[in-house]
């Protein structure tokens, strides 16, 4: 039985988390929380590298009411550290803060480029 296994059975079961690795499926729409506990929005989905499968940003959103007026929030992957008693992700930045990092509306995607890459890192005080 290979990889590509023409057997595969659409409908078994599919680990979505282990001790180190969790499926994006589980992840879409986690809470993130501020180091003081307080929701400030939820995973929405993740820019991943297409060259090195590596997850450079969690993009979160935040406020909003059904969906109207949500600001989406690219969010340094290493400046989310999980909490298994949240149940979520602690943004490493104070709460006050995070309404100063870069953001976009829904219909006015940004430039996924290197610029807007080091305006977000340089956000959350790290390095790109």
């Amino acid at each position: 039985m290979g990889r590509y296994d023409d057997s595969y059975d659409a409908n078994r079961s599919e680990t979505d988390e282990t001790t180190n690795l969790i499926s994006s499926e589980k992840v879409d729409g986690t809470a993130v929380y501020s180091h003081d506990g307080d929701k400030v929005g939820h995973i929405h989905h993740f820019m991943v590298g297409k060259r090195n499968g590596h997850v450079e940003y969690a993009v979160m959103t935040c406020g909003g009411i059904l969906g109207m007026g949500e600001e989406y929030r690219p969010v340094p992957w290493d400046a989310l550290e999980y909490d298994t008693d949240l149940g979520g992700y602690v943004i490493n930045i104070e709460k006050e803060r995070i309404g100063q990092t870069p953001s976009y509306a829904r219909d006015q995607e940004p430039t996924w480029d290197r610029s807007w890459g080091s305006t977000i890192y340089s956000s959350y005080g790290l390095p790109y």
